[in-house]
């Protein structure tokens, strides 16, 4: 394995290249978990990994409990699927929980105060009721506990990892939660070292090659830990130095051989690059400014061949949909019909006519 495998790779184990699988909960259990505090870029994560599907074949699966966002791995939404989200809380939530200590400490968010906010949460979604974060901030505000400095969203978090709440059903355009009791059938438990087995089996395989600090980026778990889990999936794995770091691939992979140009439009925050500590493999020093802003904002992506070329973005307008291209270098035509038609994939997705524009370079 060379450097310049290392893109192809992980486009091929991420269902990129090409999948395996038909449904979203499918998909989205073989890559563990799928960043998504951009929602409608996270539809389109799952969809691009699922040729052929469209925008409502996610949000379906999303309404019917099928696959949950939530709070899991280090602090941020992520798509799990339903049998992954007790174990992966157990294993991670207490991570999470001790790095918002101190800022819950300057909020005077209390344990007392905590639990309170948990049985308001837990009575005004009991009884199957799905309601929008609106609607349950009012309930706390109606028994006088204070949601300013962004509490509100603390409270939703905790709950979020205590197992009480998860996402619920769509409201029109607006997302809900619902009591995880409620949405998710119990599942069995898993030993600590089980899960964190688990964990490091999931991302090898749906990640890799990856090294251990991109491991421990993602799954947020300490280096200690994400060491240990590596251990003990070592029998299912094989490891090849490039340079000075060390990548962990499964050991049934072959080097994917290159048929023309590979070209896709990934969308924000797509696992392709977040999913990695070091994204050198398939992005340029000197373009990653213009990928990903100062505050860590992930622009959608333009690959070609594994690499950034480029950025692009969508302006929605009733049912049309404009999508910009924005290639960092000069591109020839050819590549650029074939950018062009990895972006009327969307047209399908979303069911809106589209319309590509390139930009100067």
């Amino acid at each position: 394995m060379k450097i310049n495998d290392i893109a192809n790779i992980r486009l091929l184990n991420q269902q990129i290249t090409k999948t395996k699988f038909k449904t979203p909960k499918e998909l989205v259990s073989w890559m563990g978990a799928m960043q998504a505090q951009d929602f409608i870029m996270a539809k389109l994560a799952v969809g691009v990994r699922l040729p052929g599907s469209k925008e409502t074949l996610i949000e379906e699966a999303v309404n019917k409990g099928e696959i949950l966002r939530t709070h899991v791995l280090r602090p941020t939404w992520h798509f799990v699927s339903s049998e992954d989200i007790r174990w992966m809380l157990e294993l991670t939530a207490p991570h999470i929980k001790a790095g918002i200590k101190s800022r819950h400490k300057n909020l005077g968010m209390t344990k007392e105060l905590l639990k309170k906010s948990n049985r308001i949460i837990e009575k005004a979604l009991s009884g199957g009721k799905h309601l929008t974060r609106e609607e349950i901030v009012s309930e706390l505000k109606n028994v006088k506990i204070d949601v300013s400095e962004n509490r509100s969203s603390h409270f939703m978090l905790m709950a979020e990892l205590v197992g009480l709440i998860c996402s619920g059903r769509m409201k029109g355009n607006k997302q809900t939660y619902a009591l995880l009791e409620e949405r998710v059938s119990k599942t069995k438990s898993l030993k600590r070292e089980e899960a964190l087995a688990k964990l490091a089996n999931r991302y090898f395989t749906s990640h890799g090659p990856a090294t251990l600090k991109d491991f421990v980026w993602w799954s947020g778990l300490p280096v200690s830990d994400a060491r240990k889990a590596i251990e003990m999936v070592k029998p299912n794995l094989v490891s090849e130095n490039i340079g000075e770091n060390e990548y962990w691939i499964t050991n049934s992979i072959k080097v994917p051989k290159k048929d023309g140009e590979s070209i896709y439009l990934l969308p924000a925050y797509d696992e392709f690059l977040i999913s990695y500590k070091d994204r050198d493999a398939s992005l340029m020093f000197e373009h990653n400014k213009k990928t990903i802003s100062n505050n860590g904002i992930f622009r959608p992506v333009i690959i070609i061949n594994g690499q950034v070329k480029g950025i692009w973005k969508r302006i929605t307008k009733n049912s049309n949909v404009t999508v910009e291209i924005n290639f960092f270098q000069p591109q020839k035509k050819a590549v650029q019909q074939k950018v062009k038609k990895a972006a009327m994939k969307i047209s399908l997705f979303l069911n809106k006519k589209v319309e590509v524009i390139f930009n100067p370079v």
